[in-house]
């Protein structure tokens, strides 16, 4: 029961509060590793139905409806900017299979499950079932990178959800037209006129608009700092105008906008790409607190035991039938398919879009659509949940769990990479060394490490990397200003703390001084490639010592003047970059990566006897000082 409060929140009050709940529960998460969409559930289930500190219906009132209604409208012109149609065509064929074949399956499978295990109309189960095609991408990739399977059910899992996500809410739009439509003609003859003029406006106004856009892009009408804002305008116009003209057909008009720009190949399509996914992000989080806390305890308890089998029916039944039929005489591994079918989160999207529709449904006089809204909540609660907690072991026990630790990505093939490449690898961490010669990368390939030929930037990179294994990249390449291309592009996608490259020659000087920006962290000390490069040349090595509570990194230093710390490796579990402004932050149980000069025959001579590296080196560091006593007498 709700706990009174004094009284309704001023509305700047309530949107701020409704702002800080939605975003601050995305930053925990993200701290604690946990998937966002429950927290944020959790937060608005809390200022809402249990404290009452929050009701969207007494503090918002009648702007609740038309802010939910433009969120919706950009979340779905921003999963029309997802579905690329090269991106479909380039895609792998199990991908291809689950979304060709899985989408019609899963809309089936999902409506009946609706009608006939949870109770719902026809009508409400056929706009529903729609969206809950949608896997959620926002939900899958935080679980795939603590999951750490395999590639290809990773792969699978990945772009299934990615590529799904515009088509369940266009299937979501097309059926929740015909249901209105339906409902308002009087014959079916009128409903299929007013449907076909419907879908052909709201088609002809979105690629209109896109076009207009997308010529005026291209023919530089419109200035860089003015295009986000643009676009942004043009959604709201869009929308209102189409929903003006033709009740209801505004969403599915964005969409179609949203696709059609994005298979413009326009220029400015990362800077719009960002921004559609940070607007998303807050609209999300918004219109998710304002249903969690729009939800009533009398509302929940309307579900029973029928919400319960129909979220089994689809985790146990309509999902794996949906996979194992698309895959079905596919060259993809049983077990890969069995891991596939038995992973299906959904997302914010899911309740974002049933939120909106459940409203316009009741108006319409379908009653049974007030359950679509907390039927969503039910629905991605626990399949985030189980799958979150689930996902990892059953990889495990299927043989499709990769390693736990996030690896690193090499750009450059140089010898300087390949040797840190592989004292990472022996550490039990993933790497992948990528370049676009191929001669290159024969170091590489001579020590076994894994290779990608080809840019890292390109789109083909998209589909040939497997991108979520890796949490950090460095660029090693002889081009200064490509590794600052490489870092400045994938900071965004990696975080810019993760990102490094080797130092830019002169960049001391202000005239090739570059700001904080662009580029990555400088790493090796502070060396260049070409630097590195001699010392490789001059039989310098990438060496691992183990820290102790007797031995740290102080001692380590002392003992090794010359040596440039690379890493701080805890072998399988935990990786730290050393860049070259920092202290070395590494403690017992450590293993500290460094580069450097070749052991001489008596400290091998000394490991051989079955010294401890520490002794070695101390061996090593009395053979230089005779050496240098001998170059002394000399030169006398």
């Amino acid at each position: 029961m709700a706990i009174e409060t004094a009284g309704a929140l001023p509305p700047v009050m309530a949107f701020a509060l409704v702002g800080v709940v939605g975003v601050g529960s995305q930053w925990i998460a993200w701290k604690l590793r946990l998937p966002a969409i429950v927290l944020m559930l959790l937060a608005g289930l809390l200022i809402g139905p249990v404290l009452g500190v929050f009701d969207p219906a007494r503090d918002i009132g009648p702007l609740m409806k038309p802010m939910i209604s433009i969120a919706v409208a950009i979340i779905l012109f921003e999963g029309g900017m997802t579905l690329n149609v090269q991106t479909l065509r380039e895609a792998a064929t199990g991908v291809r299979r689950l979304v060709l074949i899985g989408a019609p399956i899963g809309w089936l499978g999902s409506a009946l499950a609706l009608h006939y295990v949870a109770g719902l109309s026809w009508a409400s189960s056929a706009v529903f079932g729609g969206i809950m095609i949608v896997t959620g991408p926002t939900v899958i990739a935080p679980l795939l990178r603590t999951a750490r399977l395999a590639k290809r059910p990773s792969q699978l899992l990945q772009w299934e959800a990615i590529v799904n996500d515009p088509l369940g809410a266009l299937a979501a739009v097309v059926a929740f037209e015909v249901v209105l439509i339906l409902y308002a003609s009087e014959t079916l003859g009128s409903a299929i006129r007013e449907m076909s003029i419907g879908v052909v406006s709201a088609t002809a106004m979105g690629v209109a608009v896109g076009w207009l856009l997308s010529e005026g892009f291209k023919g530089g009408r419109v200035p860089e700092y003015m295009k986000v804002p643009v676009v942004f305008a043009s959604v709201l116009l869009v929308f209102a105008v189409s929903d003006y003209v033709l009740h209801e057909s505004g969403l599915l008009a964005v969409t179609i906008m949203g696709f059609y720009i994005t298979n413009a190949k326009l220029p400015s399509h990362t800077e719009l790409r960002r921004f559609k996914e940070q607007a998303t992000v807050l609209l999300v989080s918004g219109v998710f607190v304002l249903l969690a806390a729009s939800m009533s305890f009398k509302t929940l308890s309307l579900l029973g035991w029928p919400a319960l089998a129909f979220v089994l029916v689809i985790i146990l039944v309509v999902r794996p039938a949906t996979v194992l039929v698309s895959l079905a005489f596919s060259n993809i591994p049983m077990k890969e398919r069995l891991l596939v079918a038995f992973t299906g989160p959904r997302g914010v999207v899911l309740v974002a879009v049933a939120g909106l529709f459940s409203s316009r449904l009741v108006n319409a006089g379908i009653e049974d659509a007030a359950l679509l809204t907390p039927l969503a909540f039910v629905l991605v609660a626990a399949t985030v949940v189980l799958h979150g907690f689930t996902l990892r072991p059953l990889g495990q026990v299927l043989g499709l769990a990769s390693a736990q630790v996030p690896g690193v990505i090499f750009v450059g093939g140089s010898q300087f990479s390949a040797a840190f490449a592989a004292a990472l690898q022996k550490e039990e961490i993933p790497v992948l060394i990528a370049d676009a010669n191929r001669s290159r990368l024969t170091d590489a390939r001579e020590k076994g490490l894994p290779i990608y030929v080809g840019d890292i930037l390109s789109q083909g990179a998209e589909y040939g990397v497997e991108f979520i294994s890796f949490d950090r990249i460095i660029a090693t390449t002889d081009n200064d200003a490509y590794n600052t291309l490489v870092a400045t592009d994938l900071g965004p996608e990696f975080g810019r703390e993760y990102v490094y490259q080797l130092k830019r020659a002169k960049q001391e000087q202000t005239r090739h001084a570059l700001p904080a920006t662009l580029g990555g962290r400088s790493i090796a000390g502070g060396l260049n490639y070409w630097q590195l490069g001699h010392h490789i040349q001059n039989g310098w090595e990438v060496r691992a010592t183990n820290l102790t509570e007797e031995y740290g990194p102080d001692k380590w230093r002392a003992d090794n003047p010359n040596s440039i710390p690379l890493a701080a490796v805890t072998p399988g579990t935990d990786l730290r970059i050393i860049v070259d402004d920092a202290d070395i932050k590494a403690g017992p149980g450590m293993r500290l990566l460094a580069l450097s000069p070749r052991r001489e025959r008596a400290a091998q001579a000394a490991e051989r006897k079955g010294a401890t590296e520490h002794q070695a080196e101390t061996v090593q560091k009395v053979a230089d000082k005779s050496e240098r006593e001998a170059k002394a007498g000399m030169r006398t």
